[in-house]
């Protein structure tokens, strides 16, 4: 809780929120607590509370009033719920059930043969992938099942960092991803030794998990650098599946008569089996 409202302080300015300066020397870089605290419409003392985790469960709008003052996107007012909220009331806890993936996304899976296409759920793991997105990334399905996730991939394995272009964005918009679900389901085991896991293995997972930066990705742009065919632009779409809000589709596209369009129709064809096999 500290961590991220005090990250979330230092990134807004006196200036950027309105305030007028005091002539005071500022030791750390952003808002002071009593300065988040006027713009939250709350007590110093109180503020001070929230953010060392010794407030209770504060009201719905002491929550919108904290989130807008530290100007919050989405993904942040939800990690901000989530983490203010009283343990038993909204706040997940408890074991966490496996997801499954039903026999219809397999089949829409395999209907979008000519692009990569994957879903993924909680903790990133990758839940099913089609022919060319374990062509572009890699063969999850040749993994064993607890294996099988995308920060796991970004992050530990060597390849991955040859082939995605802008690695170290993308790793680290992987692990913010891994942040968002720690504040939703914070008693998940396999979530806490995945990231033991990435601590004690990634020389960079530390540095950005300490940033406590929070994001739900929902489209944007990608590279690749494939062996077989070279360099792959997509644009990207998540989109949260109905019937589980933990589980997203995550669709590639590329532009229309592009370099990347001919060369995945090269990739589709040269990975091609005889004969798809049923799930």
């Amino acid at each position: 809780m500290s961590g991220f409202l005090r990250g979330r302080r230092a990134r807004i300015t006196p200036d950027q929120a309105g305030l007028p300066g005091d002539g005071r020397a500022r030791r750390v870089p952003g808002l002071r607590r009593e300065e988040a605290a006027r713009l939250a419409g709350v007590s110093t003392e109180y503020y001070t509370r929230l953010e060392q985790g010794r407030a209770g469960n504060p009201s719905p709008e002491v929550v919108e009033a904290l989130a807008r003052a530290l100007r919050l996107d989405a993904a942040e007012r939800e990690h901000l719920a989530d983490l203010l909220a009283r343990p038993g009331a909204t706040r997940r806890t408890g074991p966490v059930a496996p997801q499954r993936v039903r026999p219809g996304l397999y089949r829409l899976l395999r209907t979008l043969d000519h692009v990569p296409a994957f879903v993924i759920g909680r903790r990133t793991d990758v839940l099913a992938a089609n022919r060319l997105a374990r062509a572009v990334l890699t063969d999850f399905d040749a993994l064993p099942a607890t294996r099988r996730n995308l920060a796991r991939y970004y992050l530990l394995d060597p390849e991955a960092q040859e082939r995605t272009g802008d690695w170290e964005q993308i790793a680290a918009e992987t692990v913010a991803m891994l942040r968002l679900d720690a504040g939703r389901f914070p008693d998940d085991p396999r979530l806490a030794d995945l990231v033991g896991e990435l601590t004690l293995r990634c020389p960079r997972f530390t540095e950005w998990w300490n940033d406590h930066r929070v994001l739900r990705r929902t489209h944007g742009a990608k590279t690749y650098h494939h062996p077989l065919v070279g360099e792959l632009h997509f644009a990207y779409e998540s989109l949260q599946l109905p019937g589980d809000a933990d589980q997203s589709l995550c669709v590639y596209t590329v532009e229309p008569g592009s370099p990347s369009e001919r060369a995945l129709e090269l990739l589709g064809s040269w990975t091609a089996p005889a004969t798809e096999p049923a799930r």
